[in-house]
């Protein structure tokens, strides 16, 4: 029976500022990247989302990435090797306590916004992520965007990685994103979203913004937790996979 894992960015309210509903998201979602703080997220908000991704048996994992409060972590900084390896290692380390405080684990790392779309294609900085987990824990799993640069270096340096796709994103006929500065960059109908996944996990092609198939092979599916209509997106991802008989589940159960 096919599988597939979804995810979603969790942990990113802070203090009084409510972003997403993870409560909701959890009980949909097999993986959960937590923020660590950098972008979003503060400790007893983090702890509380790790507490619950532990009762309901979902996977963990760090959400890292650039020091950029006020931006939410989506702009660009052009950060030395040495210093992106120590925020890498800092933002890990705090999330594997929290976890640890929570009755659960850290087994995978799953880089945010901008962090994440530099990374898929700029080496130096991705070799400064890389060499993060290295000295760490070579055993933490990397997700990365499907067909990019990123997993090929990731691989040389003995790291498993996972390919990612993403439910609410519009794709280019490259297979790359579109820009979120560009109109019709993020998706909003549920049934629209659940349906060209769907496409991908049976077809390993998704509908680009031009009209177009863009072939991509991924192991996940991210839906942004922040996204409005989030929870009506992932129930109904999940429901349309779970009719075509996909199962979801975590890619830790795949890659321990």
């Amino acid at each position: 029976m096919p599988t597939i894992d979804l995810n979603s960015d969790l942990g990113e309210s802070f203090g009084q500022w409510r972003m997403g509903d993870d409560a909701a998201m959890l009980d949909i979602v097999t993986s959960a990247n937590v923020a660590c703080g950098f972008h979003a997220g503060d400790p007893a908000g983090i702890l509380r989302t790790l507490q619950a991704a532990a009762a309901k048996g979902v996977a963990v994992g760090a959400h890292v990435a650039y020091p950029d409060l006020v931006g939410f972590g989506r702009r660009n900084l052009d950060i030395a090797s040495a210093e992106l390896t120590a925020d890498v290692l800092y933002q890990i380390g705090a999330l594997q306590a929290l976890a640890r405080a929570a009755g659960t684990r850290v087994t995978y790392v799953k880089p945010h916004g901008a962090l994440y779309n530099t990374i898929a294609q700029d080496e130096r900085q991705a070799q400064a992520v890389i060499a993060a987990l290295c000295q760490l824990d070579e055993g933490l799993v990397l997700v990365c965007l499907a067909g990019s640069p990123l997993l090929g270096w990731a691989r040389d340096a003995g790291l498993t990685c996972v390919a990612e796709a993403f439910a609410d994103r519009a794709y280019t006929p490259e297979g790359t994103l579109v820009s979120r500065r560009l109109p019709g960059s993020v998706l909003h109908d549920a049934e629209h979203v659940a349906q060209r996944m769907l496409r991908l996990v049976q077809d390993g092609v998704v509908e680009a913004i031009d009209g177009s198939l863009a072939p991509i092979e991924a192991e996940s599916i991210c839906v942004h937790g922040d996204s409005p209509g989030a929870v009506e997106m992932a129930c109904a991802l999940r429901r349309h996979l779970e009719l075509a008989g996909v199962t979801p589940r975590a890619f830790t159960e795949v890659h321990p």
